[in-house]
């Protein structure tokens, strides 16, 4: 298997996070990494809302995330386990993740995100 590329965040620029975030598939995948303290499986996001997300589109989503440096994931057995990488983007990018979260939650009728990323 070709191992996982997770940049380093100082050379992820704020257009990539933007643009992984820019759609609503990505956003809602992210904010339910980013909302929870433990490792999310890739399977848990199959759905989202009312719509199936085929596996092949899923795997794309991630890599998109990953590749901006929006999450950490790691391979165990059969499966990928995902972990928010809000702490270091917090720091490069001072409240950008959580206004993006806070503003999505808005829109979708989740709960706000707090402003205290995970690490």
């Amino acid at each position: 298997m070709r191992p996982l590329f997770h940049p380093s965040i100082e050379d992820v620029p704020v257009e990539a996070i933007l643009h992984a975030l820019s759609d609503p598939a990505r956003v809602a995948i992210f904010a339910g990494i980013a909302g929870v303290d433990s490792v999310s499986k890739c399977s848990v996001f199959a759905n989202i809302g009312d719509r199936v997300i085929p596996k092949s589109s899923l795997s794309q989503h991630f890599k998109v995330l990953r590749e901006a440096g929006l999450i950490r994931s790691e391979r165990q057995g059969v499966e990928m386990r995902n972990t928010s990488r809000c702490g270091e983007v917090d720091a490069r990018y001072p409240g950008l993740i959580a206004a993006i979260l806070n503003a999505y939650a808005a829109s979708s009728g989740a709960a706000c995100v707090s402003a205290a990323p995970q690490a």
